[in-house]
């Protein structure tokens, strides 16, 4: 929490802002000398002096202009020390008094609850955010003379009501694809579904034109609803990169950047820290087309967030950390020119060639992949035949998947802890195998020669399919069909 502290003593009119703020803050100057005046209200002619406690703490963004503006109200007399206790004030002025809306409103919000306080007064275009913060009163404002006289008791302002309905974020720009659009691909189907219910991370093979980019597209319909949680931690990420207008994301983000995309906006950074497009996928999709294709040292950056589900970014000046739990779903050819093992066309590349574009990917990044499918060319002729069970294999598959995720919330005990996400003791707590499936998952690690973080991805993935199958126990069959999935 900052305190905005003013003081006021005969000398030249002017207006200092002391307190480690940046070119944002220093400008607040004007905007609060011009809103005073533009609101009817009286900017005192002495020399003033604002002072944003803690000093040593750097201070950024242009939500501190309110607060000035108030207290500079409160040391000319105009308001009342007691008309501002017990209360938290945020937002942007404009020049005519008008109250702008602000990045990180429900950080905002959260801290002040934290701290203590039970009312926060806000732009009105933001209230509808922090109302997803609940056992605290928003009070939304249009403008510093409206703020003025409800604080003077001359006019009242209701605070938010949550019973409204939130503003979802547009719906109609994400992807519609169900699985009843994709014509065969049943054992790809069989592992999106299993995907979609633990959390797991993903990667189809296949040749150009097979549907592996159809069917990635087509998980982000069987993804489980968003609880309140983490409504609240996504809507969070997006507006510190501005991209929301007061709006609430009530759907899980799918992000699909290009592979030209740079590593500071995948990972996140920057002059001025923003989240990159692993937390903007938090709790959601990052889809990864043609996965070889993005340079190496991307792909090498996303081994950390992939498991620790957060990622750290430190720089000279500046240390941020942004949750990054997304579901990495990744698509690529098996050779450069994407024919190998074809049926019906015949590969042309060089063992050489072969094996390059095959090592683009190293063992450590392909080690953190839970399912590894390969999806074949469906025969033209079956792709425009008419088919009778039309959402039926859609419908089914997302009541499974629903069933599932609840069984993990209870089990856990959380609505953000997937099987995915499991440490290595709490899968030994939580995971357990029969005497049968242990021996079949011993056996099959030594000829398999998997390491101990494969050797646990195939006990979550199994884990995941128990749930789907409605059994506590991982039963041998359900060892086998997460065998399947290696590598």
């Amino acid at each position: 929490m900052v305190e905005v502290e003013c003081d006021a003593s005969k000398s030249l009119p002017s207006l200092q802002i002391v307190g480690l703020g940046n070119k944002a803050i220093d400008e607040a100057r004007e905007r609060v000398r011009s809103a005073i005046v533009n609101s009817f209200l009286e900017f005192p002619k002495k020399k003033i002096t604002i002072n944003l406690a803690p000093a040593e703490l750097p201070k950024d963004g242009a939500h501190y202009d309110l607060p000035i503006a108030l207290a500079i109200l409160c040391i000319s007399g105009q308001l009342n020390q007691s008309e501002l206790e017990n209360a938290v004030f945020a937002g942007e002025l404009a020049l005519d008094g008008k109250v702008r809306p602000i990045k990180g409103v429900i950080n905002i919000t959260q801290k002040a609850k934290a701290s203590g306080y039970k009312t926060i007064y806000l732009p009105l275009k933001n209230a509808n955010q922090a109302g997803l913060v609940t056992d605290i009163d928003i009070i939304g404002i249009r403008t510093l003379k409206e703020l003025f006289l409800h604080l003077k008791q001359e006019v009242a302002i209701k605070p938010y009501a949550r019973l409204a309905k939130n503003k979802p974020i547009n719906e109609s720009t994400r992807n519609t694809i169900t699985l009843d659009e994709i014509k065969g691909q049943e054992q790809a189907k069989r592992a999106m579904v299993i995907a979609a219910a633990g959390h797991h991370n993903i990667l189809l093979s296949g040749p150009p034109g097979a549907g592996k980019s159809m069917l990635a597209k087509a998980l982000a319909s069987l993804l489980p609803e968003l609880s309140e949680d983490e409504k609240i931690s996504i809507t969070k990420i997006h507006n510190l990169t501005g991209a929301l207008d007061g709006e609430i994301i009530t759907s899980r983000p799918f992000r699909s950047p290009h592979h030209t995309a740079s590593i500071v906006s995948i990972i996140g950074g920057g002059n001025h820290s923003k989240p990159g497009e692993i937390s903007l996928a938090h709790t959601g999709v990052l889809f990864l087309d043609e996965l070889p294709e993005y340079p190496r040292s991307t792909l090498e950056a996303l081994r950390q967030p992939m498991e620790d589900k957060k990622i750290d970014i430190t720089r000279a000046n500046s240390h941020a950390t942004y949750p990054a739990d997304f579901m990495l779903v990744a698509t690529m050819n098996p050779c450069p020119c994407g024919y190998l093992g074809d049926n019906t066309k015949e590969c042309t590349c060089t063992s050489t060639q072969i094996l390059n574009y095959q090592k683009k990917l190293s063992g450590p990044l392909l080690d953190r992949i839970d399912i590894f499918v390969n999806v074949s060319k469906v025969p033209n002729i079956s792709l425009l035949e008419d088919s009778s069970m039309t959402n039926k294999q859609q419908i089914t598959s997302k009541n499974v998947i629903d069933s599932a995720k609840t069984i993990q919330n209870k089990r856990y005990n959380s609505s953000t802890i997937y099987n995915s996400s499991l440490s290595n003791y709490m899968v030994k707590k939580h995971a357990r195998l029969t005497d049968d499936a242990k021996s079949l998952l011993l056996s099959a690690s030594d000829k398999l020669k998997l390491s101990a973080r494969g050797y646990f991805k195939i006990i979550k993935v199994a884990r995941t399919i128990a749930d789907l199958d409605n059994k506590s126990e991982i039963l041998p069959e359900h060892i086998s069909e997460a065998l399947q999935y290696r590598s």
